[in-house]
């Protein structure tokens, strides 16, 4: 039996949003799997065999927003953070199950851990925002640096 939570609550993605957030490229319903929208967790662990520490955190902040996240979508990648994005088979894992509309958003410590550097963030953004995807950086500072589920009503 799983621990209790501290959640209190929560609206899936798709009642923030009044509707479904995949824009015109599909007029099927956006999957919800169990009770909250589909996360997909990614962080850039500095050395090899303690990404699970870094996963454990998204994973506790996700579960206590009520999000799920599917099989295979808790990735990461380790190394310094300024290696490319396409470089890294973790992220290429987080995009193909974006693109294969398994998850609603994407949960990471912070924003560099998907790009480094600024042009890099930008290219990913925008991608993200077109795959109607929300980011959320768990690190306070970064909050509202991300795209946040109402950016996606535009």
């Amino acid at each position: 039996m799983p621990p209790p939570s501290r959640r209190t609550g929560w609206l899936s993605l798709p009642n923030l949003l009044g509707g479904s957030h995949r824009g015109p490229k599909t007029d099927a319903a956006a999957p919800v799997i169990g009770p909250g929208p589909a996360v997909a967790l990614y962080a850039v662990a500095p050395l090899r065999g303690v990404e699970h520490l870094v996963l454990d955190d998204l994973s506790a902040y996700a579960d206590d927003r009520g999000w799920v996240v599917p099989a295979g979508c808790a990735v990461a990648d380790s190394g310094p953070l300024d290696q490319p994005s396409n470089a890294r088979t973790g992220w290429q894992r987080v995009r193909a199950a974006a693109t294969g509309h398994l998850v609603h958003g994407v949960v990471v410590p912070s924003f560099a851990h998907i790009a480094y550097r600024a042009g890099d963030w930008e290219r990913e953004r925008a991608w993200l925002l077109e795959q109607g995807l929300f980011v959320v950086a768990t690190d306070p500072t970064e909050l509202q640096a991300g795209l946040a589920p109402e950016e996606l009503r535009a």
